[in-house]
């Protein structure tokens, strides 16, 4: 390979979230952590540079974006998923979560219904729940250690609950489906029968496992296209969180000027000129490095399945289509979820996300990132193999 994956970067003392704020968060010194959906990879050398060149210049004052930034964006989607996004679709925000709260707010009144498919991305509920909306949950349908969408339950809970909009997250997080046209064609058209709109949360689409293929919900048919507001970022793809940069494509006009009008009412303006140097560099120069990463994560993928085999098989893989975080069946453990939290943390010393966070059908699971070098992963894997069998 022609960058070092393998490499440990120390992230402590860097005001590092997974690292520097253990003991805030509740959680032992010493603990190993492998939650929160950063990477502990340096991100692109192409970017690194960029940002660099950008910090010499020493002045760092409002900024903006321009046509080379949205031709960047267009290659890129181009050339990924063959999606030919327009200029006036782009609406930058500082991350996905705030344009989920945002759309929230501006595409839905207090007290409307909102439906999510549980367990999954915990912002989610937290959205709904915190801008007073009523939340719907379509619980996927867990059964031979794959996940999959009970559409019955899905209709019926739009139409006996007037839902007004389906936040869909593909590629899944954290069940890590990949949901197919099949399965994607079928969501929207039971939203266009219902009027619903849909906010299609797709920060992880460039990590989808070979054999398997991300659809672009948007462009699938001229209708859904009209009803979409789709979310991007390069921030999990290139380990720029910290950035804050997200692109949010908007085809319908009125659905814009309502999502952009919720943006000036709460302040929201530019992006920060870090985020807009970083985003250019990584969707210009970091297809390489994408790749080889999307390699050292299959690797690591396999080497836990091993592991998992060899030396737990009580503890089943969920088989992951696409994200770096893998989804971890601990049920036939026949713990509390309680005594599930008090083996990981104080017995294995390990800081997973617990499953109960992601909502319906998280009790006994457990969300492991395997984004970091393989001999950490090795480490935490060797961790809790020795908790277990001591337990």
């Amino acid at each position: 390979m022609s960058y070092n994956f393998d490499e440990i970067k120390d992230r402590c003392n860097t005001d590092c979230i997974k690292y520097d704020f253990v003991a805030q968060r509740g959680m032992p010194e010493g603990i190993l952590p492998l939650w929160v959906a950063d990477m502990d990879f340096s991100a692109p050398p192409a970017v690194v540079d960029a940002l660099v060149d950008k910090s010499k210049h020493g002045i760092f004052g409002y900024s903006e974006t321009n046509l080379e930034y949205f031709t960047v964006l267009h290659t890129w989607f181009m050339q990924n998923f063959k999606w030919d996004i327009q200029p006036e679709w782009l609406v930058k925000t500082p991350g996905v979560v705030y344009a989920v709260s945002t759309a929230i707010r501006s595409l839905t009144n207090k007290g409307d219904a909102i439906i999510i498919q549980e367990p999954v991305y915990y912002p989610f509920s937290n959205s709904v729940r915190i801008n007073e909306r009523k939340l719907v949950v379509n619980e996927l349908i867990y059964a031979d250690g794959q996940y999959s969408i009970d559409f019955e339950d899905f209709e019926r809970k739009i139409a006996d609950n007037e839902v007004k909009l389906f936040i869909l997250c593909n590629p899944h997080n954290p069940v890590g489906r990949v949901w197919t046209k099949d399965e994607l064609l079928q969501l929207g058209n039971i939203c266009c029968k219902y009027n619903v709109l849909i906010l299609a949360d797709e920060i992880h689409a460039d990590f989808v496992y070979p054999g398997f293929k991300h659809e672009v919900f948007a462009q699938l048919q001229p209708n859904f296209t009209d009803v979409t507001v789709t979310c991007t970022a390069p921030t999990k793809t290139f380990n720029l969180a910290g950035l804050q940069v997200s692109n949010i494509f908007i085809a319908n006009e009125t659905i814009r000027r309502r999502f952009t009008h919720e943006m000036k009412k709460v302040g929201c303006n530019q992006l920060n000129i870090m985020g807009i140097t970083a985003c250019k560099a990584a969707y210009a120069h970091g297809q390489a490095w994408l790749t080889e990463l999307r390699s050292y994560l299959f690797n690591n993928l396999a080497f836990l399945r091993s592991f998992l085999q060899d030396n737990l098989p009580q503890i089943k893989l969920v088989e992951p289509e696409g994200t770096y975080l893998v989804w971890l069946d601990f049920t036939s453990l026949a713990l509390s979820d309680e005594q599930l939290e008090d083996l990981i943390i104080h017995k294995a010393g390990l800081w997973l996300d617990a499953g109960t966070m992601f909502g319906a059908g998280g009790n006994g699971f457990q969300r492991i990132n395997i984004a970091c070098p393989k001999s950490v992963l090795e480490k935490a894997l060797t961790q809790l193999a020795k908790a277990i069998k001591n337990n």
